[in-house]
C-alpha cells in the first residue's frame, strides 16, 4: 500500500469517526449539543483536522442524512420484500417509515428537519435520498389508484407518515391511536 493510499484510509477512517461521533452525540443529548469543540474533543483530534473533513455542523448534518436516508431505505425494503398483498405491503411501510423516525430520531431530523444543505426533489439531490424516495415509491404506486400521478401520491403519504412522526414525538397526538391513524391512512388512500 503506498503513503497515498494509506493517507486516504486513514481519511476516510476519521471521517466516519466525526460522522458516527456527531450522530452519537445527537441521539444522547439533541443537535444543539453537535459542536465542532465538542466533536474535536470526543473524536481526539483538533478542530482544523475536523473542518480539514467538514466545513461545518452543516455539513456533518447531512453527512448524517445521507447515512440515515440509506438506512431508512434498507428498513423500508427490508419490511416490505417479503409481504405480497400491497396493502399489508403499504402498512409495513408505514410501520417501517414510523419505527425508523422513532428509534433514530436525531438521524430523522438530520434527514428531513435540519439544514444539512442537501437538494431534495432537484436535478442535484444525491443517490442516496433519491433511493430511499425510491423506496417509498416502490410500494406505493401499484396503490396510488387511476389518474394519480405515483410520486405525486408517494410524496402526499410520505408527508402525513412525518406528521405523524413528528406530531407523535412531540406529544401533539396521543400514541394510543398510533395504530388505527396507520390503519385510517391506508384505508383512505390506497386504492387496492
Amino acid at each position: 500500500m503506498s503513503v497515498q493510499e494509506r493517507k486516504e484510509r486513514e481519511r476516510a477512517v476519521r471521517e466516519r469517526l466525526i460522522v458516527a461521533t456527531a450522530r452519537e452525540l445527537a441521539e444522547q443529548q439533541g443537535w444543539d449539543a453537535v459542536t465542532t469543540r465538542r466533536l474535536a474533543e470526543r473524536i481526539e483530534y483538533s478542530q482544523p483536522v475536523l473542518y480539514s473533513h467538514f466545513r461545518g455542523k452543516r455539513e456533518i448534518i447531512g453527512a448524517v442524512a445521507l447515512e440515515g436516508a440509506a438506512e431508512m431505505a434498507a428498513a423500508l425494503r427490508a419490511a416490505t420484500s417479503a409481504v405480497d398483498d400491497p396493502r399489508a405491503r403499504v402498512t409495513a411501510l408505514a410501520h417501517a417509515y414510523l419505527d425508523f423516525a422513532a428509534s433514530s430520531p436525531a438521524v430523522y431530523d438530520a434527514l428531513f428537519q435540519l439544514d444539512g444543505g442537501l437538494a431534495f426533489a432537484q436535478e442535484d439531490t444525491p443517490e442516496l435520498l433519491k433511493d430511499a424516495f425510491a423506496a417509498l415509491l416502490e410500494s406505493l404506486e401499484e396503490v396510488a389508484g387511476g389518474g394519480v400521478h405515483p410520486g405525486v401520491f408517494t410524496e402526499v403519504f410520505w408527508a402525513s407518515l412525518h406528521g405523524f412522526a413528528t406530531l407523535t414525538r412531540s406529544g401533539r397526538l396521543p400514541p394510543e391511536y398510533a395504530e388505527r391513524r396507520v390503519e385510517l391512512l391506508v384505508d383512505r388512500l390506497a386504492m387496492v
